[in-house]
């Protein structure tokens, strides 16, 4: 338990960032999920116009620190590969 007026207040931000960060990483996944349905569907010209989507959220992730930038890079370059293979 805190004890200081600091750490109860830092423990209050805590849950506050928490509910922050999982709602946008729950979006991410859920645009990863429907970018990777339409793949796997064949439905390359309607993934292909979700990239930017994918790669402005994976980006805005890494900029907070929510996800690493590597981790973001990873995701973005399977999101890109899986479309360029489907089109061959």
């Amino acid at each position: 338990m805190p004890i200081t007026k600091a750490a109860k207040k830092a423990v209050r931000q805590n849950k506050r960032r928490k509910k922050r960060n999982v709602k946008k990483k729950e979006q991410l996944h859920d645009v990863l999920k429907d970018f990777r349905e339409l793949a796997s569907q064949g439905k390359m010209v309607e993934a292909k116009k979700m990239l930017p989507q994918i790669y402005k959220s994976l980006d805005k992730l890494a900029k907070t620190g929510i996800i690493k930038k590597n981790t973001a890079a990873r995701r973005k370059s399977r999101a890109a590969r899986m479309v360029e293979k489907g089109q061959n």
